[in-house]
């Protein structure tokens, strides 16, 4: 009945609405003479776009100048440069690091210190470095939900260095050049341009590709490949981003000795990566992640800028070789409940030609696991976490048993709050370091940057306790304690001709500060110290029980 009644007063209003021919439709007078309105031409003010309306007064709408990095500036992207989509963000950096470290340093022939007799001489040393960064962002999209249309990128880095030392013949071979060194580096670190190829849904999900000098980590902790290189890659998610993939190639480019940047020479280094993502997988705030890294490094001779042989690796019988290796990963990232979780396993398969420790072609079969487990509780979390790298038992043979990564950069374990993830460690008398600098792995090669990977090693195993503590909103604080152990020892042994090496390692306790006194990255300031004591093997090896530490502050200014 209801709907009915609807129906009929519907009808009677309709038969009633006056209907009009074309010429009979009644017109508005113009609108200055609608007295009504009383309007005039001021009351409306066209606006190109809308990046120039003016907002009304409020805090996060204050006009900022051209050096104000904190308000709206048409030079940090807050506003196009050009038209309505195309922006610039313009970046300039200065990172300053002061680092005091005491390492077992062997004192050679010519001691800087007179009687001395000691084959380790004074272990004291003290590092500067400093880099001032300038980086050009030049892109047009959207700013927010879509992906770039195109991007161009550039970010340029001056490098200056000092090291000082107490011994002869550790800043160069020389020993004639004295305990100290300066040097400088310039380098085009990032060139790249990003072109965005097709949306494939509604939902903004995209392919798109990026060429030229660019930063690319592999996975979720950087355990293979983390770099800044020359190479190609496609890229691109699915299913409302919860799907997210790459594929890339990577030509290196060699690195540097003392400043780490990029140089325009070719490493001889191929690399091609295939990793996919999948977001809530199994439960919700999970992702998940499968990966495939392929390396092929070239035979060469190479030697450094301080003139040591960096490959072949200067041991054994170092003669040029090629390594082809393939790594299959499987790696994941979120919570699980309350739990969060990180976790990685990789096994890796291929042939080394003449590895110089072995003397011979070796089959690589090798395998790494990490797991770290942590809880948030207000403002500290206390985590648990296991590292392990396999090793080889046997130098002679023809197997490679030993764990190691193509270019590592680990945050795991304290990173680079961690001494033995810090430091690099020389093997004295052997022309290899025990572990490379920012890396877990002893891999025995001559360097992380210049060397390359080596899988006959002794490996490692490494138990962490630490927590992050939230201390105010501006400072933040982080404790780790590292426990570790070679998985085996016998390539020390042949070696260092020295028998038997005990597989423990050392206690590895660190504490760091990280300060952003405005709440954000312009200004921000970090404190590290660690204090490493040694284990049954490692004072074997150095021939000391005496206890290692390091200091640092990292200072970043960021317009």
């Amino acid at each position: 009945m209801k709907r009915l009644i609807f129906l009929l007063a519907l009808a009677l209003l309709l038969f009633h609405l006056p209907v009009f021919a074309e010429d009979d439709k009644p017109s508005l007078p113009p609108l200055k003479e609608r007295g009504d309105l009383n309007a005039s031409s001021s009351d409306f003010t066209p606006y190109p776009d809308r990046w120039r309306i003016v907002p009304p007064p409020y805090e996060l709408n204050i006009s900022g100048s051209p050096v104000d990095p904190y308000n709206q500036n048409v030079l940090k992207g807050d506003k196009p440069i050009l038209g309505q989509d195309i922006f610039l963000t313009l970046t300039g950096v200065s990172d300053t690091l002061l680092e005091y470290r005491t390492l077992p340093t062997p004192s050679g022939a010519s001691s800087a210190s007179p009687n001395s007799i000691n084959f380790f001489g004074d272990s004291q040393q003290l590092f500067i470095n400093q880099n001032f960064i300038f980086s050009l962002d030049l892109f047009k999209g959207r700013t927010a939900f879509k992906p770039f249309d195109w991007r161009i990128k550039t970010t340029l880095i001056a490098n200056v260095n000092q090291i000082n030392t107490e011994e002869r013949g550790i800043v160069n071979p020389d020993v004639r050049r004295g305990t100290d060194r300066d040097d400088s580096f310039f380098a085009v670190q990032e060139l790249f341009l990003e072109v965005h190829l097709a949306d494939i849904s509604p939902n903004y999900d995209f392919v798109s590709v990026r060429a030229g000098l660019q930063p690319f980590s592999s996975d979720f902790k950087g355990f293979i490949y983390t770099d800044t290189n020359l190479g190609v890659r496609f890229f691109g998610n699915a299913e409302s981003n919860r799907n997210q993939y790459n594929v890339a190639f990577f030509d290196q480019r060699e690195k540097d000795t003392n400043s780490g940047l990029n140089t325009s020479d070719s490493r001889g280094q191929e690399i091609g990566i295939l990793n996919f993502y999948r977001q809530d997988f199994g439960v919700k705030g999970y992702t998940t992640q499968f990966s495939i890294h392929h390396l092929k490094d070239d035979p060469d001779f190479e030697f450094d800028e301080n003139n040591r042989l960096a490959r072949p690796d200067p041991v054994g019988a170092f003669t040029p070789h090629e390594i082809k290796v393939t790594y299959y990963g499987w790696a994941g990232s979120g919570h699980i409940g309350v739990i969060n979780v990180e976790h990685a396993a990789y096994y890796a398969d291929g042939d080394d030609t003449a590895n110089p420790i072995a003397g011979r072609a070796v089959e690589i079969k090798a395998a790494m696991a990490a797991v770290e487990l942590s809880y948030d509780r207000d403002w500290f979390r206390p985590k648990l976490s296991y590292f392990y790298a396999s090793g080889d038992d046997d130098p002679n043979d023809d197997e490679g048993e030993g764990f190691d990564a193509i270019f590592d950069s680990p945050s795991f374990a304290g990173g680079g709050f961690s001494f033995w993830n810090r430091m690099g460690i020389g093997l004295a008398g052997t022309g290899v370091a025990l572990v490379s600098r920012g890396s877990l792995l002893p891999s025995l090669r001559s360097s992380k940057e210049e060397g390359q990977p080596n899988f006959v090693n002794p490996g490692v195993h490494l138990i962490n306790a630490g927590v992050d503590l939230d201390l105010t909103p501006k400072l933040k604080g982080i404790f780790n304690m590292n426990y570790l152990w070679f998985d085996k020892t016998e390539v020390l042994e042949f070696l260092l001709f020295q028998a038997p090496i005990k597989k423990e390692i050392g206690l590895d306790v660190s504490f760091g500060m990280r300060y952003r006194p405005y709440l954000n990255n312009n200004i921000v300031c970090v404190l590290g110290i660690a204090r490493f004591f040694p284990g049954d093997g490692f004072a074997q090896i150095y021939e000391s029980q005496k206890g290692l530490n390091t200091a640092f502050t990292n200072v970043t200014f960021l317009f």
